[in-house]
């Protein structure tokens, strides 16, 4: 995946007002539609790929946008647990345990690819905010970990559904 997306053009889909990401809802709407299973399979595992790098590599850019990095774990995991569930019945089951680990260790994997897009970045009082409401939002653990290393003990009263 981290290959592939290296490429601008595997994550953007061209456009008449230039290149774009689909929405997660439209991927999971064709993955639902379709009566292809190969079609499904791909269209699923786009979802899973395409919301597990931009909540990994541009967490810093959700402020801004109308979904937030919750919506974007909550649909990665569940598309992987979608092909989860789906592969073993056909020629790909053998790739129903990575999918499943992958669903299960969606919300690490996130963190990881945040610890390496944020490895060379200073933080400023929004970003220290910004970490907050992330580990509020997702239960994150490199968040809390941040948050930790910041002098901030971060407390919830809840427990956290990823």
């Amino acid at each position: 995946m981290l290959a592939m997306f290296a490429r601008t053009e595997a994550l953007f889909e061209p456009g008449p007002d230039g290149a774009h990401l689909k929405p997660l809802a439209l991927l999971l709407a064709e993955a639902l539609e379709t009566r292809d299973d190969e079609r499904r399979f791909r269209t699923l595992q786009r979802l899973g790929d395409v919301a597990l790098c931009v909540s990994g590599f541009f967490a810093n850019g959700f402020p801004h946008r109308l979904v937030d990095i919750d919506y974007h774990v909550a649909m990665g995991g569940r598309a992987y647990g979608a092909l989860a569930q789906s592969a073993p019945r056909g020629p790909r089951r053998v790739l129903a345990t990575v999918f499943a680990e992958l669903e299960d260790k969606f919300q690490p994997l996130v963190d990881a690819l945040n610890d390496i897009s944020e490895s060379a970045v200073t933080r400023s009082q929004r970003d220290v905010l910004r970490i907050y409401e992330l580990w509020h939002k997702t239960g994150s653990r490199r968040a809390h970990r941040l948050l930790m290393g910041l002098g901030i003990q971060p407390h919830s009263s809840s427990a956290f559904a990823h």
